[in-house]
């Protein structure tokens, strides 16, 4: 027990300075909540920070590493979703906000369920067709994104937020929105087998390989060969 808290510790020093900002704004705001005892306030800034650490401890778990650019766009995501859309009211004061957020948000579910697919059959395309990888990306993706419309319910329910606004017009503009982006998601993963694709989900991409080796023998094969 003592071994995983210090190499949980030791991954949380190794973050990038955008996700170490992120982390001493909330704490900050965690103190200063506690002392003008605003409890709403310090318990939303609690679990943003939490929350901030699942993908930490999640690749620790299953033994990867993540790159960089998606461990800073994931803690943005959760800062801004949780932190400023409820704490800071972003969701009222932006109309946008929550529009973009679970565009963006479908969009990385998309890129991630590739890469899982992918690492899954060691980037071997005859273990599993492209359209197959780009399918289940696209499911993946969708999948997070209904979960996260229940957390949304939960948190208005328990912590009397308004995460889900006008209800069931919020939920299902969110969901057509989940849709959209996890279609470009998968898109991007399937036209990466082909060699192609936007420049910065190749870049993701073979970054993500490059700190996995291990776990893409056949597509580095293949690429010699």
């Amino acid at each position: 027990m003592y071994m995983k808290i210090l190499t949980h510790l030791r991954e949380m020093r190794r973050q990038s300075w955008p996700v170490r900002l992120i982390w001493l704004m909330l704490g900050f705001e965690f103190g200063l909540a506690l002392f003008e005892r605003q409890w709403p306030l310090a318990g939303v800034a609690f679990l943003t920070f939490a929350l901030t650490l699942v993908p930490i401890y999640a690749s620790s778990r299953i033994q990867i590493r993540l790159p960089t650019s998606l461990m800073v766009a994931m803690t943005a995501f959760i800062f801004a979703t949780i932190f400023l859309g409820e704490a800071f009211d972003f969701y009222n004061r932006f109309w946008w906000w929550d529009i973009a957020l679970h565009g963006s948000s479908a969009l990385g579910f998309g890129l991630v369920g590739f890469l899982f697919v992918f690492m899954m059959f060691e980037g071997d395309s005859y273990a599993a067709p492209r359209w197959a990888m780009a399918l289940i990306a696209f499911s993946f993706a969708v999948s997070i994104g209904a979960i996260w419309e229940i957390f949304e319910f939960g948190m208005d329910q328990i912590f009397g937020t308004n995460m889900q606004k006008s209800g069931l017009t919020d939920t299902m503009g969110d969901l057509i929105v989940d849709v959209i982006g996890a279609s470009l998601g998968a898109l991007a993963g399937w036209a990466y087998l082909f060699g192609r694709g936007p420049g910065f989900t190749r870049d993701m991409f073979n970054d993500f390989i490059s700190k996995n080796r291990r776990r893409f023998k056949k597509f580095r094969l293949r690429r010699k060969t």
